[in-house]
């Protein structure tokens, strides 16, 4: 999937080699606009918007890989196409579905190492912050195990290599190269403004955050932990913004290298087949840009 400016599109191979590709031009909702003009706030409606996406296009693929196995319930869609508010009812539930879906991984992924540590370590020591920092240190252990094990099936695995195919075609096209294949894959996997970056600093920034507050017993860290969550994604989205600007700085550019570290589990190298479909895609891309520039001139 890439985004532009006005529209996100998607581009799947079918098993007869042709592409069959989504687009969803970007709906403007004025509130929605002013809140990501807003520091700290722009972040959590930012990444709410891109789970709400994400789903929708994820939800694309896997009804056109259902379709090319010919599965009885897409061969009933086929059938009996649905009506206009059927399609935005579904669109919106998928929609709200990969919200939910990122809020649940959020409350898992925090409470959780806190649940652990208080357990493990409740009554060695009493310094606050090295309760934080481990609690840091165990969400990143539960995160790249949790990323490992699940890279090892066969479906995410591929997933991963259409992730690192798009940062591949992004690259080269920053690098102002031709969009061919052997172009696109001397470039490396890993790029500064990738979704894994965010996640990283949203452990990191969380063990800053979590110190500056004291708490008394086990519920309490629990509360403050939920209340604090949208504090914690709002700021490490505006320090992901600071460390990319920052990225042609010899010395500063350190600064996003833990993202493109945990970037070496959710990108792999891409097969040939799977670069030309992340270039169609991204191509698709610019021409409803243009499509979309020219019908308002």
């Amino acid at each position: 999937m890439f985004a532009g400016k006005n529209v996100h599109v998607t581009a799947v191979r079918k098993k007869d080699g042709s592409l069959d590709y989504l687009e969803v031009p970007k709906k403007v909702i004025p509130w929605v606009q002013t809140l990501k003009k807003i520091p700290f706030i722009r972040g959590i409606v930012g990444i709410i918007e891109s789970s709400a996406k994400g789903a929708q296009h994820l939800n694309f693929s896997a009804e056109s890989f259902a379709e090319q196995e010919g599965e009885d319930a897409n061969s009933a869609k086929k059938e009996e196409k649905p009506g206009f508010f059927s399609n935005i009812s579904m669109i919106l539930g998928v929609a709200v579905v990969g919200v939910i879906s990122f809020l649940f991984g959020k409350f898992v992924f925090t409470l959780v190492p806190a649940v652990i540590e208080q357990f493990l370590f409740q009554n060695v020591f009493s310094n606050q912050f090295l309760h934080n920092l481990i609690e840091g240190v165990i969400k990143i252990i539960l995160l790249v195990g949790y990323i490992y094990f699940i890279s090892l099936t066969p479906m995410i695995r591929r997933l991963f290599q259409y992730h690192g195919a798009e940062h591949k075609v992004i690259s080269a096209y920053e690098a102002g190269v031709e969009l061919t294949v052997s172009n696109v894959q001397k470039f490396n996997t890993l790029h500064y403004r990738c979704g894994s970056s965010f996640i990283v600093f949203t452990v990191l920034i969380g063990v800053v955050i979590y110190s500056f507050l004291h708490y008394d017993g086990y519920v309490e860290r629990i509360v403050q932990r939920l209340i604090l969550l949208p504090v914690v994604i709002g700021v490490s989205y505006e320090v992901l913004r600071f460390t990319n600007s920052l990225r042609e700085v010899p010395v500063l550019r350190y600064l996003g290298y833990p993202g493109l570290w945990l970037q070496l589990l959710t990108t792999k190298e891409p097969e040939d087949s799977q670069v030309e479909v992340s270039i169609a895609s991204f191509n698709r891309m610019r021409e409803a840009e243009q499509r979309i520039l020219e019908g308002r001139a």
